[in-house]
């Protein structure tokens, strides 16, 4: 997938908070990533999947969304099942894992410290993901994972939060085609918790499939 800057910027430094904690983190594990995020996937995907934010030895280890921490655990194995990729684990950017008609992103591209961002940083970024909207498939499905995902993909369709309630299983249907649809985040805690179990998440990809109609 190639990416232009609208969508993504390796270089970017908008938000001074996470600029100064990649810089401290680098120098900290000199072996990692520690740069804003890229997206994963296609070029013009049918399932965009938006996440939160790179995890610290993650996503800001590897450079991969959700490669290297437990949420991607069970993501890719439920991309895996489903049919959204060729394998069941995402170990590095050189394994060989590729996403059939999928993409992953992030609302935030780059790390934040214990894993917050702030109301500032995430609408910073939202401009990115406002131009990789334009870039899916025109009758997609874009699969939010937790609260602050869902709403910056509202924000970045310019609609009203209150119109698009938060609710796990939810799909809301957009008048140009497209549709949104919920879930709780992937984390360690959800699913340790029983928030998010193995079904729940696979069945919101069942459900994914019959939008689709793969």
């Amino acid at each position: 997938m190639t990416i232009n800057t609208a969508v993504f910027d390796l270089n970017c430094t908008a938000c001074p908070r996470l600029s100064q904690f990649l810089l401290e983190n680098k120098e900290k594990y000199p072996e990692y990533h520690a740069r804003p995020v890229p997206p994963f996937g296609v070029a013009k995907p049918k399932l965009l999947i938006v996440g939160l934010a790179p995890g610290m030895h993650g996503a800001n280890a590897t450079g991969r969304p959700f490669t290297g921490d437990h949420a991607g655990i069970i993501l890719y194995e439920m991309l895996y099942q489903h049919g959204f990729s060729n394998k069941p684990i995402s170990l590095n950017i050189k394994d060989g894992l590729k996403l059939k008609h999928a993409r992953i992103t992030n609302a935030v591209k780059c790390l934040p410290p214990d894993n917050k961002p702030v109301g500032g940083e995430i609408n910073t970024c939202n401009h990115f993901l406002v131009e990789e909207l334009k870039t899916i498939d025109k009758k997609a499905v874009i699969l939010c994972l937790g609260l602050i995902s869902h709403k910056a993909v509202i924000k970045a369709f310019g609609l009203k939060q209150s119109d698009y309630p938060f609710i796990h299983g939810k799909a809301h249907k957009l008048d140009d085609g497209r549709q949104i649809i919920d879930s709780y985040h992937c984390s360690r805690y959800n699913t340790n918790t029983k928030r998010l179990t193995e079904k729940m998440f696979s069945d919101v990809f069942k459900q994914i499939r019959v939008e689709l109609k793969l």
